[in-house]
Parts: structure tokens; C-alpha cells; sequence
């Protein structure tokens, strides 16, 4: 067995494409492969409008999920973003009923796979086989995300072969006449069809529950999702119309009964028994691919409620190949609990409920965190329309949820209670925390949770930057005090104020000021022998850094303001920022990146060692984006003597940040001519730094 660690951290392994693969391995499944006969029933022909109506109640509290992920970036998706916006009971309730959805919609998915062998072989034991998959998908789930995402990659991409080569040979036999009286079944039957496949769409979301995983979640989660969605449109669009365009009509929908394998019944009509033997194989990838997602995605919700103390701590650790193997083991075990005592098929429909609900409680989510006014709530996408189309996103789910009837509303009901239970006698007495709805209420004189202030300011540090956050620039520009003898806190902030009040609309003496009383109050961090005073201020165009290098060390007292006593720091350095008022998400990443290079072992050694200007940025930079350039009177540099800088030969993705001409620091503009002796400070990705290195050997 893995060895167990207490570790939180999961592994960054999933790519673009692997979020890609699981979003739309989890979403082409039932809604393809076993609904559009159901659906035909009800819709006629018009099933394909039904398809594409589906997704509009969905849009919003997808986009809004989108917002979210990006913004928290954690393991249990859902389950987060509502624990943390609406509070621990609400949380409790969504992740243990988005578990128990996600458990029976796998092992629907599982018994699925028996549904379509049963054309070719119907005395296969189709319990076994289900649990055999399970204990399969759970082993392969136990070594790792890197593991199951490929196994994933593969399926679906053998899966979106074979769809595409069904609606390429597909298009040449379409039957017009299957067409006809295309709206005879009325517009309620149109929407009560798309009312039964918008589960179709729920799953492409379910990527947000490894957000953690995701490399560059900012870009890699609102990218994956969005291809997913669209691949899932155009498979359903397409497919369904292939569908009815090619299977008879008292085959499809209207015999005696619709038909449950409509998929294999259009390819038979297509290229005959082979057809339909080839996309029963499809039918097996996609149900086998939701399958790995859902165990997957579902196993994510022990581990981030264990680690929010609402489940037992054993849940929260992660095993050698940095899998929640506690989290894979119980949903593993309720998937065979499902295949082989109940019958998933009647109530992964009902979950279906719950699900909407969740999309509705997505979009309120959003609502919360923006009105709550938290500044280090920083999403990398914000989903448009705000609150109109939040609103929208709780109104339609809510009509479908009613419109599905009663038995699934008291399913959902079931589930809730479920939820509140274990909350009130198992979780309430173990946790501390609130929601963001706290600080809404705060705006209305009640009370808020300072922590998750805290906890999101860590998921910046987590984030890391945008791609286009000018934080290497800011850097470069920084100026630099270094006071080798013994000094004090204050006089080290009256000299970078001093520095700093040279392009700003106060003096240095009310910017020093406003530095002491920050410090004063507890609003200056210091961790590892470093101090981040840091301001923000209106009016201003970009952020601004004083670097202050103090190797004797100096004296810090900061006092909490929930106390009336001080305690002393000592501090080698202070890194001074300056920020715009208006881009509060900017100067919370700046400081974010700040503190993630001062957070590491070789910091403080380096910073220490030198002090040379250049090496005391190298140290905030890394070392592959950052580098300074001699313009010598011989070598490759002598040959950018007197040239406007707007003509430099520099690569894409590279820039001179700052201009050192004997001692003064220029800010350089299109029009600055460059001269021998001029001591170049380059930023840039680290393809064009190499390149600008081997070009020109700098110092």
C-alpha cells in the first residue's frame, strides 16, 4: 500500500489538454449515447432544438464556476466555492450531495457500458464487469493524477475519432423526410425534451474540482472548459441531427418504446452491422471515460473537506503519488456499493436535481464574493453580464429543477438534510470560519472572517502572475538603498520615501508617515527577516519599489490592533511598494510574487552575500528573465551604439526596463538614444533572455 503523507499540496500535472480531456470525457456520455431516443420521444424531430435549448439555464452557473475556479484554484470545486462564499453549512450540504451525484452518475455511467453490450451479448455478466471497471478506474486513480488524466487523454481521444468519422460518413444518408412536421410536438414538449437532457451538459464543469492540479489555472481552466463546451455543442448538434436524419422514426422515437441505444442504431443504418459495432466501441470509450473522470472528480471532495475539518482528517492525506488515496478508496467503495445493491439508472436521473441546484448556488456564489468586496478575490476570468446574467443563472435552474417534478425535488430535499445533519452533530464544534456572505454583512455593521481574507490571499501566492503583470519591470526599475552600518526602521522608510515621493503627489514626509503607522498597526508583513511595506495610492500610473538591503539588521515593532502591546522583529531587508488605488488585484499578486521569492531557503543567503544592485534584483527575479547588458566600446555590445531604442534588435518577449547612463537612472522611451558605457537592465521570457545572452555575452 502508498505510503500516506500529511502533505495539502497536490501535484500541478494537468495540461491544457488533459483539463480538455476530462472536461469533455465527463460531459459525452448518456446525453449522446442513451438520451436523444428519450428525448425524440417527447420532441419529435425538434429534439436537436431541444439539445441546443438545454444549455441556456447552464450558461450562466457554468460561467460563473468558471469565474470561481480561476479565482480559487482548490480541490473540491463546488464544494470550495460555495463552503467559502456562503459559509461551512452550505458547504457541507454541496459537497457531500455533489459526491453522492458524482458516485451515481459513475456508477450510471458503468452500467451503461452493460446496456451497450448487451446488443451483441446479452448473457455477459454485466455486474461483474462494473465492478471490475471500478476497481480498476479506483486503482488506476490511486497512482496519481498524471496517471488516470492519461488514460483519460486516450479514451477520449479514440472516442472524438469515432465521432467524427460517424458524422463525416453519417452526412451522405440523411433522409430529409425523417424531418417533417419538425415543430408538430409544440413548444412544451420541445422544452420539456430539453429539460431531460440538460444533464447532458453537467458534466463539463466537473474539471473544477481538481483545479489544484491544473497548471496555470487562470488560463488552463476557462480554455479547457470552454473547448470541452464547445466539442460537446457540436457533438450534440450535429450527432442528434445525424441521428434523426438516419434512423426511422418508429425505430428512433416512435415505435412501442424509444430507442436506448439510438448511436448504434444510426451507425447500423449507416454502414450496417460493422457500423453499429464500431460505435457500441464508442458508446464503451465515453462511458468508461466518465467513469475515470468521476471517480477522479469525485474523490476530491473527502480531500478538501477533510482538510476543512467538516470530514475526519484521515481523508486530507495525500500518498506518495500524491493522490487523496483515502478520498479514491470511499468513493471507489460506493461505486460498488451502487452497481450491486441499487439501480443507478433511476436515481443518477433523480440526482440531476441536486446538480442544478448547484448551478444555481454557482451563480449566487459569484454574487457574494463580488458584493462582499473582498480585494484579494481575483479571478482570472470574470464571467459578463454581472448580476443579470447571475440572477438568470439562479431563476432557470431553479424552473427545471420544478419542472422535473416532485420525486427529484425530494431527492435533492434528502440530500440537504443529509447535509445539515452531519453538519450540526459532526462538523459545527470543529471549525471556525465563515463565508465571504459574512463580509457582505460586515458592509451592513455585522460581522466578517478576516481568515478568508488570509486563505485567498495564499491562492494568489499559489496563482503566482498573469502573463501580463509587469512585475519583472518593477522590479528592474526598483531603486536600492543599501546601509551596510547600523541604522533604524525608520530612517530606512524616510530614505525610500524620499526616493519614492519623487513621482508621487505627496511628500516624502506624509509617505513615510503613512509606512510608520501601517507598520504601527500590523498591516506591514514580516516573515524570514524581510519587511513588505506596501501602499496604494490613487492617481498613480504604475507600481513603484524601493529595495533597502540592512545586513546589520534593524529593529521592527509591530503592534495588532487587537492588542496594546508590541513585539520586536529583526529585518535584513524591506522591499517598499507603491501601487495604483485602482488595480488592488495587481498589488496583492506583486506582493504575493514578493513573498513567494522571499519564502525560499536560498533567499535570504543571497540577499546577504552582495551588495551589488543587479544581484539584489536577481534575487526577486529569476535569474532566466532578468540580466543587465554593457554597451562596450568593443564586442557584440559596441554594435548598439547610438541607436534609438525603438530600433533595439531585441526578440518578442523582451524589453530594457531601465536605462543606467553614469549613475542616473533613465526610464527609457522610443526616442532614447543609447550610448557606450549605457548599462542596459532586460527583462523578458526566458527564450529571448538566452537569446540576448548568446548574442551579446554580457557581464
Amino acid at each position: 500500500m502508498a505510503i500516506l503523507s500529511k502533505s495539502k499540496k497536490l501535484k500541478k500535472s494537468l495540461s491544457l489538454f488533459n483539463v480538455y480531456t476530462l472536461a469533455t470525457g465527463a460531459t459525452l456520455s448518456s446525453g449522446f449515447f442513451l438520451l436523444p431516443g428519450l428525448a425524440a420521444a417527447d420532441a419529435g424531430p425538434a429534439v436537436i432544438l431541444s439539445y441546443l435549448l438545454a444549455l441556456l439555464p447552464l450558461m450562466p452557473g457554468m460561467l460563473a464556476k468558471i469565474e470561481l475556479a480561476t479565482a480559487m484554484p482548490k480541490a473540491g470545486g463546488v464544494y470550495y466555492f460555495i463552503d467559502r462564499s456562503l459559509g461551512p453549512l452550505a458547504g457541507t450540504i454541496s459537497g457531500m450531495g455533489t459526491w453522492c451525484s458524482l458516485v451515481l452518475k459513475t456508477s450510471f455511467a458503468l452500467i451503461g457500458v452493460g446496456a451497450y453490450l448487451a446488443v451483441f451479448f446479452p448473457d455477459a455478466p454485466m455486474i461483474p464487469l462494473a465492478v471490475g471497471l471500478a476497481i480498476t478506474f479506483g486503482i488506476i486513480n490511486l497512482l496519481g493524477t498524471g496517471k488516470s488524466s492519461a488514460v483519460q487523454t486516450v479514451l477520449v481521444v479514440l472516442l472524438l475519432a469515432l465521432l467524427v468519422g460517424f458524422v463525416l460518413d453519417g452526412s451522405n444518408d440523411i433522409q430529409y423526410a425523417y424531418f417533417s412536421g419538425f415543430f408538430n410536438s409544440g413548444a412544451e414538449n420541445i422544452f420539456a425534451a430539453s429539460g431531460m437532457v440538460c444533464i447532458s451538459y453537467m458534466g463539463v464543469t466537473k474539471v473544477a474540482s481538481v483545479a489544484e492540479e491544473a497548471k496555470d489555472p487562470e488560463r488552463t481552466l476557462p480554455l479547457g472548459i470552454l473547448f470541452a463546451l464547445i466539442t460537446a455543442v457540436l457533438i450534440y448538434g450535429i450527432g442528434t441531427f445525424i441521428i434523426v436524419g438516419v434512423v426511422d422514426p418508429q425505430v428512433l422515437y416512435a415505435g412501442e418504446a424509444p430507442s436506448l441505444i439510438p448511436v448504434a442504431d444510426a451507425a447500423e443504418a449507416i454502414a450496417g452491422r460493422w457500423g453499429a459495432v464500431v460505435m457500441t466501441g464508442a458508446a464503451l470509450l465515453a462511458f468508461l471515460s466518465v467513469a475515470n473522470a468521476g471517480i477522479l472528480s469525485a474523490s476530491r471532495y473527502p480531500l478538501a473537506m477533510g482538510r476543512d475539518h467538516l470530514l475526519p482528517t484521515l481523508f486530507r492525506r495525500l500518498n506518495r503519488f500524491q493522490s487523496p488515496q483515502n478520498g479514491v478508496i470511499l468513493t471507489t467503495a460506493a461505486v460498488l456499493v451502487c452497481v450491486t445493491l441499487l439501480d443507478p439508472t433511476k436515481i443518477a436521473k433523480l440526482a440531476s436535481s441536486f446538480m442544478l441546484l448547484l448551478f444555481a448556488l454557482n451563480s449566487l456564489a459569484v454574487i457574494v464574493m463580488r458584493e462582499s468586496k473582498i480585494e484579494s478575490y481575483d479571478p482570472g476570468f470574470r464571467s459578463p453580464w454581472y448580476p443579470w446574467l447571475h440572477l438568470a443563472g439562479i431563476a432557470g435552474p431553479a424552473a427545471y429543477i420544478v419542472m422535473m417534478g416532485v420525486l427529484p425535488m425530494l431527492f435533492s430535499a434528502g440530500l440537504i438534510l443529509v447535509g445539515v445533519i452531519w453538519y450540526i452533530y459532526y462538523a459545527k464544534d470543529r471549525v471556525e470560519r465563515g463565508g465571504a456572505i459574512y463580509h457582505l454583512f460586515a458592509r451592513l455593521g455585522q460581522r466578517q472572517y478576516a481568515g478568508l481574507d488570509r486563505e485567498l490571499r495564499g491562492i494568489l501566492k499559489e496563482k503566482g502572475l498573469r502573463v501580463d503583470d509587469p512585475y519583472d519591470q518593477i522590479v528592474a526599475r526598483a531603486s536600492v538603498i543599501n546601509e551596510p552600518g547600523e541604522t533604524t526602521f525608520e530612517d530606512i522608510v524616510h530614505r525610500a520615501a524620499s526616493k519614492l515621493a519623487v513621482q508621487l503627489p505627496i511628500s516624502a514626509e506624509q509617505l513615510a508617515n503613512t509606512i510608520m503607522e501601517g507598520t504601527r498597526v500590523g498591516a506591514t508583513p514580516v516573515s524570514k527577516g524581510v519587511a513588505l511595506p506596501h501602499v496604494r495610492m490613487p492617481g498613480l500610473n504604475a507600481a513603484l519599489m524601493v529595495l533597502a538591503r540592512t545586513p546589520k539588521g534593524v529593529s521592527v515593532q509591530i503592534n495588532h490592533n487587537l492588542t496594546d502591546h508590541g513585539m520586536d522583529q529583526s529585518i535584513f531587508a524591506a522591499i517598499f511598494l507603491v501601487s495604483p488605488e485602482e488595480d488592488a488585484s495587481l498589488h496583492l499578486r506583486i506582493l504575493a510574487q514578493v513573498a513567494q521569492h522571499v519564502d525560499d531557503e536560498q533567499f535570504m543567503p543571497q540577499w546577504l552575500a552582495t551588495a551589488d544592485e543587479r544581484k539584489l534584483k536577481e534575487a526577486l527575479l529569476h535569474e532566466e528573465r532578468f540580466m543587465q547588458l554593457i554597451l562596450e566600446a568593443s564586442g557584440p555590445s559596441a554594435s548598439l551604439n547610438n541607436i534609438p531604442m525603438r530600433e533595439l534588435p531585441l526578440p518578442d518577449g523582451s524589453l530594457v526596463a531601465i536605462v543606467d547612463r553614469d549613475g542616473d537612472m533613465i526610464i527609457p522611451r522610443g526616442d532614447t538614444v543609447l550610448q557606450l558605457g549605457d548599462k542596459l537592465t532586460i527583462v523578458g521570457v526566458p527564450g529571448s533572455i538566452t537569446t540576448i545572452r548568446k548574442q551579446y555575452h554580457p557581464m
